[in-house]
């Protein structure tokens, strides 16, 4: 009995040329205006314009679940090594979801500590990482940066501690360090 031949492997290259084909057709759609930089010697695929502000776009897609999840990096090559996006790269990863047509617009910010873009659109739970960014468009509609970085010092009730909250990227989640009075520590 002849062997069985492994299935021909996907041209991803092709698969992400078809993604960045569709981000600029559904972009276009929403009214933002377009534009593809020459060449791709730039870290970002797309500058979309709102009417007030313009955006670095990189786009990344998944195709296959592995783990019970679709998967991709926030991260590009250098040379033989992989580097993160950071904020100096990218406003945002569009990351599309090519099997069910879904895009995570996420800002660079929310990728930058954690590269591994884990999507899980078939489960209910709310509390993924990344659903809040589950066809956020609209994050590209503000005519400023949607997660304004600002320190907001408050003192506590306990008069032996200070709290220093820090609004993160979600504001509805504020990230607070108690420090002694008189420490340059948080504790």
């Amino acid at each position: 009995m002849p062997k069985k031949k492994p299935a021909p492997r996907k041209n991803t290259k092709l698969t992400g040329e078809r993604s960045e084909a569709a981000f600029l057709h559904r972009a276009a759609n929403l009214g933002f205006g377009v534009a593809k930089p020459w060449g791709d010697s730039l870290r970002y695929d797309f500058i979309l314009d709102n009417g007030s502000r313009l955006w670095r776009v990189q786009v990344k897609c998944t195709e296959s679940i592995r783990a019970r999840a679709y998967e991709t990096r926030a991260t590009y090559t250098t040379g033989k090594k992989r580097a993160v996006y950071t904020k100096k790269d990218v406003d945002f990863i569009a990351a599309h979801v090519v099997p069910l047509d879904i895009w995570y617009i996420i800002p660079v910010e929310i990728c930058t500590p954690a590269p591994m873009l884990r999507f899980y659109p078939h489960r209910k739970a709310k509390r993924m990482r990344l659903e809040p960014y589950r066809e956020a468009w609209h994050y590209l509609e503000s005519p400023t940066d949607p997660f304004p970085r600002k320190l907001d010092l408050q003192a506590s009730a306990d008069d032996q501690y200070e709290n220093l909250t820090w609004l993160t990227p979600r504001p509805d989640k504020p990230v607070v360090i108690f420090k002694r009075k008189g420490s340059t520590d948080p504790s």
